[in-house]
């Protein structure tokens, strides 16, 4: 259908294009009101809509107007069906936004209830766990739907008994890079993952924190770096033998000790040179003692869980420095260990005998979640105690 030219000149043109947007803005938030109350007109803003409404044209600021009059004095005039009509012809279609936004809703809401695995489908009923979805997706529903199913088909083979990701990437989505860091199944596997264990996010160790939840899941991520270091456990691993083991994610994970450790107390330092220490001094005399080798890796943090389930009570010593109170706080919160000569009065005794100048602690101070008072002792003092340099008083508590 041509436009009117009668049209064009009655509500077209540049300068009319600000009073056309106010009008269709009407329509896009739905079917507006029988009348409308229209402001701030300009002068020849006002004349259009006088004219429209059969009118005089005179300026005044504000007017309100009859949209069934509007249209039917169109019609008669053969211009448009409707002053819709005539909007449309002017700039192109008017689409409702409201209606679309209801669509792009109900959209989503059949993505997510033809999710099958309860995990996921809990995770994408929440704000976070469905915006995950639109941003893996690029808000794409047909996307979102094709993402989920693959999901399901991972999640539905979890959890596994020590597969490696690729492998279960081959057996669930035919690609063996299907599930790596970063792509959009495996992330939305993680959410899933992370959503039904109520994990905390790790912003110091994301890449860890997802290992963790493979592992947890009986998925081997990497699985043979970053081996967990131990000296005389209780189990079958080197057990009493005076010689330290390194434990991989692998064996942890494909087959999980039998930790006799039920009410026992098993030590946990932060640096290999104490263990290696111990095993020198002590051997087979050493009490259990762990490495967590700085912030625990997938491999100590699994040996660690295992090791408090089987009812172990752990027992940790770090660094005085601000690293050291950040690895013990994450062993109170995560694995409920007790602090091991890492107190406020421990610290004091420790800067006494000290070698100087030493280790100077920068203002970067970290709270303990065990000890008030030790951040500020450390603030205070300013300087940092290695663990090595108590060994004496260490290996005294490790010696059976």
């Amino acid at each position: 259908m041509t436009m009117d030219a009668r049209l064009q000149r009655l509500l077209g043109g540049e300068t009319l294009a600000g009073l056309r947007k106010r009008l269709r803005q009407r329509y896009e938030r739905g079917a507006p009101a029988d009348i409308l109350r229209l402001g701030a007109l300009s002068e020849a803003e006002h004349a259009a809509l006088a004219a429209l409404a059969g009118r005089p044209a005179r300026h005044v600021r504000s007017m309100q107007i009859d949209v069934a009059r509007i249209d039917a004095a169109l019609a008669r005039a053969g211009l448009a069906l409707s002053l819709r009509d005539a909007l449309e012809q002017l700039d192109g279609p008017i689409i409702d936004t409201a209606a679309q936004r209801l669509r792009v809703r109900s959209q989503w809401q059949q993505v997510v209830e033809g999710c099958e695995h309860p995990g996921l489908r809990s995770a994408l009923q929440t704000s976070i766990g469905l915006g995950l979805l639109k941003r893996l997706c690029a808000s794409l529903s047909e996307a979102g739907t094709r993402l989920v199913l693959d999901a399901d088909q991972v999640l539905r083979r979890l959890p596994a008994a020590g597969m490696p990701r690729a492998q279960l990437a081959v057996a669930a989505l035919g690609d063996a890079h299907a599930l790596d860091a970063g792509s959009p199944v495996g992330t939305l596997v993680l959410a899933a993952l992370r959503h039904g264990a109520a994990a905390p996010n790790d912003k110091d160790g994301d890449g860890e924190r997802a290992r963790d939840l493979w592992a947890a899941a009986g998925v081997l991520v990497n699985e043979l770096a970053r081996p967990a270091l131990a000296l005389n456990l209780p189990g079958p691993t080197c057990a009493g033998s005076g010689e330290p083991a390194y434990l991989s994610l692998r064996c942890l994970v494909r087959s999980p000790p039998a930790w006799a450790v039920m009410d026992r107390p098993v030590f946990v330092c932060e640096n290999p040179n104490l263990l290696a220490i111990a095993a020198d001094q002590l051997g087979p005399r050493c009490a259990p003692l762990v490495c967590t080798d700085g912030m625990p890796a997938a491999a100590q943090r699994t040996l660690l869980t295992q090791l408090r389930a089987a009812g172990a009570m752990l027992h940790y010593h770090g660094d005085f420095d601000w690293p050291g109170l950040r690895i013990g706080n994450y062993m109170v919160r995560e694995h409920e260990a007790r602090p091991w000569r890492f107190s406020t009065a421990d610290y004091l005794a420790a800067v006494v005998g000290a070698p100087r100048p030493g280790r100077t602690l920068d203002d970067a101070a970290v709270s303990a979640l065990w000890d008030d008072t030790l951040a500020g002792a450390m603030l205070t003092k300013r300087l940092a105690i290695d663990e090595e340099g108590l060994a004496d008083v260490l290996l005294d508590d490790l010696r059976h």
